[in-house]
């Protein structure tokens, strides 16, 4: 589609400054836009750039109206705004209302007319699927399980019995909801698995990424906040809670009956023991092990930066000899002092 940026800025608002009839067609960034494209700049470090793009247009923050000549929308928020373009620009799949002839649905399964599912999918006895939901292809909805309205399941999704999904909710393929919590008793030898029989309960507008996993609750719900976007590869574990707009980068690992509060930012790969509480809008940096609840608000970081190994090496026999050290340094503050006191 083509969009002009007096139009643009109709529905996004904006000082349109330059020739409101330029239309565009697709966003790109600085270096490779044409004359068809949109570009943008969020930060004053890459305004130098102008000099060189060929961009149709561009977005700007409101100080840059005077970096160039093209045709440019000013806004406070340039990355917020070339989000909402691009998604103009690159509306979802939407593939035709119905039920495919190679699907599976159960006799008293609840589908919306207008939604869509498609070949391979499963859908379990007394599931529901909301209106204009898309479920794609080999998904499989469990028993009693609830899609929300304006849903998208893109193809091998897996969402577990009695789980639920509220509105405009978005999983990746692989992602699976609704699995058993890691519960099991030790008997001697052995281990006696325990049976997980709470859900997972997920509200609206949150995106899950491509093969995350997250648990049922053991005895009560694991719950996912509305608003919650949930990067590829993460491990959220039975009975945790993650609150309301809170994102979480990959390959992150949750232990189970966490609570994270809303609004916080977790990066990467970072790891968070179990039954704690992380305060409303914490930052967690990358590869950073939570081992404590968080009841204040901040950001905290625990991983070292690399280095080259052998200096690794010799930091890390330091780190081994740490508590020898502070013991060394006490007694010979002790015996300074003394010293000092004889003087």
């Amino acid at each position: 589609m083509a969009v002009t940026l007096a139009a643009l800025v109709a529905r996004f608002g904006g000082e349109l400054v330059g020739d409101g009839a330029r239309s565009v067609q697709q966003v790109a960034p600085l270096e490779r836009a044409t004359a068809d494209e949109i570009a943008f700049v969020s930060q004053s470090k890459y305004l130098a750039q102008l000099a060189d793009t060929r961009a149709g247009a561009v977005i700007l923050p409101v100080d840059a109206r005077d970096a160039t000549d093209l045709p440019r929308i000013l806004t406070p928020n340039p990355y917020l705004y070339f989000a909402r373009v691009s998604a103009l620009l690159n509306p979802p799949p939407c593939p035709p209302a119905g039920v495919h002839p190679a699907a599976s649905v159960a006799a008293d399964a609840d589908i919306a007319a207008d939604a869509s599912i498609a070949a391979g999918a499963v859908i379990g006895q007394g599931a529901v699927v909301g209106a204009r939901s898309v479920v794609g292809p080999n998904c499989v909805v469990g028993e009693h399980a609830r899609i929300g309205a304006d849903c998208l399941l893109h193809a091998n999704v897996t969402l577990y019995h009695r789980c639920e999904i509220g509105d405009r909710a978005i999983l990746h393929s692989g992602c699976v909801i609704g699995s058993d919590g890691f519960g099991f008793a030790p008997d001697g030898e052995r281990w006696e698995k325990i049976p997980q029989i709470g859900r997972v309960l997920i509200g609206d507008d949150v995106e899950i990424g491509a093969c995350t996993t997250i648990d049922r609750g053991a005895l009560e719900d694991t719950v996912i906040g509305e608003g919650v976007k949930l990067d590829n590869l993460i491990q959220v574990a039975h009975n945790v809670v993650i609150g309301a707009h809170t994102a979480i980068a990959a390959c992150t690992g949750i232990a189970g009956s966490a609570k994270i509060g809303r609004h916080c930012t977790i990066g990467g790969a970072a790891m968070i023991f179990g039954h704690i509480e992380i305060a409303d809008n914490t930052r967690i940096s990358t590869n950073t092990l939570i081992t404590k609840s968080l009841p204040k608000a901040g950001t905290y970081t625990s991983a070292l930066p690399f280095s080259e190994h052998e200096v690794w090496q010799k930091n890390a026999v330091h780190m081994r000899n740490l508590d020898k050290l502070v013991n060394r340094i006490k007694q010979l503050e002790k015996r300074l002092t003394e010293l000092e006191n004889k003087s």
